[in-house]
């Protein structure tokens, strides 16, 4: 059975930023099909998504950054 996760972002082992921005769009990409109605809706869907491949900070701005577009 196939393994549901992204396929690598090539170079990613030297460029990380890559791989995390194409987690940020992804995220939001499902936040917007979604629409939550709270930030903690969001902050799960962003949570399910990035899968513990970004620190606390890193997903923080991303909940924020999709919060703010999308809830406000």
């Amino acid at each position: 059975m196939r393994e549901n996760r992204l396929s690598p972002v090539r170079n990613a082992v030297e460029c990380p930023e890559a791989r995390v921005q194409r987690l940020h769009l992804i995220a939001a990409a499902r936040v917007a099909a979604v629409r939550p109605a709270s930030e903690q809706q969001v902050a799960d869907i962003v949570r399910v998504t990035v899968d513990d491949e970004v620190d606390t900070s890193t997903f923080r701005a991303i909940v924020t950054d999709i919060s703010d577009d999308l809830l406000r």
